[in-house]
């Protein structure tokens, strides 16, 4: 029974995993460039959305994008060198405005957790009203 369950859950080859990134990534450069001037919206983020929908209606499965994916993450901090290797050119912007930028960030992370909280305090809130609902309805058409 558990072997069953492994053969199902087979990684795709990683060709195929980079595939499937570049197409997602293929149809959302389209996308981008398809949206007005005046409302950019970067590339990576469409891409991020596309495979979230994709993966959770379903389309593709997990495990055709596990392996690249982590592979992708585990590269993660060598990706961002470019962007501390810029940080430290430009220390004089970070001297002039550091306390400024250090204070926008906090409060921005503040305002984020916050909202994120709310935001799922909400949705808790409605799948309990749903919940409630449901078990409402089953025992009077029950009776």
């Amino acid at each position: 029974m558990m072997e069953k369950s492994n053969e199902n859950k087979k990684s795709a080859p990683l060709l195929i995993q980079m595939l499937i990134y570049a197409a997602i990534l293929f149809v959302a450069q389209f996308i981008s460039d398809s949206m007005p001037k005046s409302f950019p919206l970067p590339t990576a983020v469409i891409g991020l959305v596309l495979l979230y929908l994709l993966l959770t209606f379903k389309v593709i499965k997990v495990e055709w994008v596990d392996s690249f994916g982590a592979a992708m993450i585990g590269l993660i901090g060598f990706l961002f060198v470019p962007s501390g290797i810029s940080l430290a050119g430009n220390l004089k912007i970070m001297q002039a405005e550091g306390v400024q930028l250090v204070i926008v960030i906090l409060i921005a992370t503040v305002i984020l957790l916050v909202v994120t909280a709310y935001t799922t305090r909400f949705f808790n809130w409605i799948k309990i009203k749903l919940t409630h609902q449901d078990v409402s309805s089953t025992a009077k058409g029950g009776k």
